[in-house]
Parts: structure tokens; sequence; C-alpha cells
């Protein structure tokens, strides 16, 4: 048991490589009504831990658009996330969940809400050719302060390319 410790420690202080990726996605932000939803994510990763921060916007829905309220605000979230992840692809494809807070802006009409908000999700990076991906994601957002919808959620597919 006394030599597990010294050469636990040992790994741990070995740097391991990083891998950074940038993603550009496009989705759609289904709360209240279905809209789209564009944005971009830049990440780094060690084996299982990554980090990433990511800008979104969500579009309008205005009242001669069909829903069950007329409208639906712009959502423009600005977040920090941490992601667990398997530490190598499986079958091509590496699993994540992530967690993660920061700010988000809703507009809606002559109404506007700035506030912190945090959201939770997962996804998995498909291997496509050589250091390119296709990126698959979920998020659920807990928004605070008064926002007209207090649980947006959005789907989103993107180009990933990892260096």
């Amino acid at each position: 048991m006394k030599r597990i410790a010294p050469v636990l420690l040992l790994a741990l202080l070995i740097p391991s490589r990083a891998f950074a990726d940038i993603t550009a996605f496009l989705g759609v932000n289904p709360t209240p009504i279905s809209r789209p939803v564009r944005g971009v994510s830049v990440g780094m990763g060690l084996l299982i831990v990554g980090f990433e921060f990511e800008y979104a916007n969500s579009s309008d829905a205005t009242a001669d658009e069909p829903s069950a309220d007329g409208v639906a605000p712009q959502l423009r979230t600005y977040m920090g996330n941490g992601l667990l992840q398997t530490p190598i692809p499986i079958a091509g494809m590496q699993f994540y969940a992530t967690a993660g807070g920061g700010v988000y802006q809703e507009e809606l009409v002559n109404r506007s809400e700035t506030h912190f908000g945090i959201n939770v999700g997962g996804g998995v990076k498909i291997n496509l050719i050589g250091p390119l991906r296709l990126r698959l994601d979920y998020r659920v957002f807990t928004l605070k302060g008064s926002p007209a919808y207090e649980r947006p959620q959005r789907f989103y597919a993107g180009v990933n390319l990892k260096f």
C-alpha cells in the first residue's frame, strides 16, 4: 500500500497531453416554440475532464409567427462549462456530460432581461476524417431573474475541429 501512493502521486504530477477544439453549431431552441439557434464553443480537454466557453444566440419569434403565446424571446447565452468525457473514442464516438454557468440575455419586444443562468446536458463527438468531428449536443438551462421561460432547452449539431 505504501508503494501505491508515490506511484499515484507521480502519475498525477506528470503532465498529460491536452487537446483543444472549436465547434461551430446550428440547432433549435424548442422553448416555447421551435426557432433556430447558432453559436460557437472553444474548449480544452485533459484525459477525462474538459472545459469550454460557448456563445449561442436563439432568434426570436414575432407575433406574426404562430405559437401558443404569439411570441418567443431572443436568447443569448455566454456559458463556461466543465465536461466529463470518455478518455478515448468508443467506436469513433467520444461521449460527454457537461454542466456550467454564465450570463444570459433575453429580449422580447420592449422587454430585456440579463442575469445568471446554469446549464446541464450532454452529447457526443463523432470522428469523421482526421481532426474533423460531428458534435451532437443537448442542454437544459435554468435561468435566474425574471425570464419569460425559466427552463429553455437546446439541441444542436456542429462541426468540431480537434487540435
